[in-house]
């Protein structure tokens, strides 16, 4: 019988793969040997949400300790797909969702960082592992996009924002009032407050006028009534941003 035997014993096949990869990295100037950069893992839900967040707004960092605590609270209360729904045992398993929680009301004077707290808000809870939908308006252009437009089924459009899960309404009480708009913004104050769908208010008036205040002092129940007000009182924390306006130190 003849025996075959190699002159000289070949390295393992995985040992000459390792050695051909190895090669083809240091032709691309590629080190194995380099440590990594310490770069954190992307977030996807975050991403996708930065290209709809304003560009002033897209580093946001939740700064207010009363708006980390808020942002806490709600994620908490995310809930499991369905749940509630006609068939809870469906899709259980899934991410959790922003469902309920409370509300905020961020006040202050101009440019004290009420909308940079707003949208890192709206970053973070992003970012905490949830999924959140989410909408964002100011309450001039809510008022705007629900006056009549040909073609436009306006009743489910407001329907479908004040519905949503998640929604940032940005400078209340600085359009000018109508009935038009006062049955608006109450419908969806009042849906929103009866649900307990978490929303961030943001206006630069104060709530109610103290006994130090000027009587010409413009404050938020004089242009949003007695109606919204009180449900607003029911569902939101206030938080009071005071100081310097930013825009103008930039």
């Amino acid at each position: 019988m003849t025996r075959y035997q190699l002159a000289d014993p070949q390295p393992a096949v995985p040992e000459r793969l390792r050695a051909r990869l190895e090669a083809k990295l240091a032709e691309r100037g590629i080190d194995l040997a380099a440590a990594l950069p310490d770069t954190p893992e992307p977030i996807p839900a975050l991403e996708a949400a930065q290209q709809r967040i304003p560009i002033d707004y897209r580093d946001a960092l939740v700064e207010h300790p009363d708006v980390a605590a808020w942002v806490r609270k709600v994620a908490d209360s995310a809930v499991a797909p369905n749940t509630g729904g006609l068939n809870p045992q469906y899709g259980t398993p899934g991410r959790r969702r922003i469902a309920h929680g409370p509300s905020l009301l961020l006040w202050g004077n101009l440019g004290t960082g009420k909308t940079h707290q707003a949208y890192a808000a709206i970053r973070a809870l992003t970012a905490s592992g949830c999924g959140v939908a989410w909408h964002a308006t100011t309450a001039a252009d809510l008022y705007g996009d629900a006056r009549p437009q040909a073609g436009v089924d306006l009743e489910h459009q407001l329907r479908r924002i004040v519905r949503v899960p998640l929604l940032l309404l940005d400078d209340l009480g600085a359009a000018k009032t109508s009935a038009w708009n006062e049955e608006v913004l109450f419908r969806l104050v009042n849906w929103r407050c009866q649900n307990r769908l978490p929303t961030v208010f943001t206006t630069n008036l104060p709530p109610v006028r103290q006994l130090a205040d000027s009587p010409g002092q413009p404050v938020l129940r004089d242009l949003v009534g007695d109606r919204v007000l009180s449900r607003l009182s029911g569902m939101c924390t206030p938080v009071r941003f005071t100081g310097p306006d930013r825009r103008f130190q930039r």
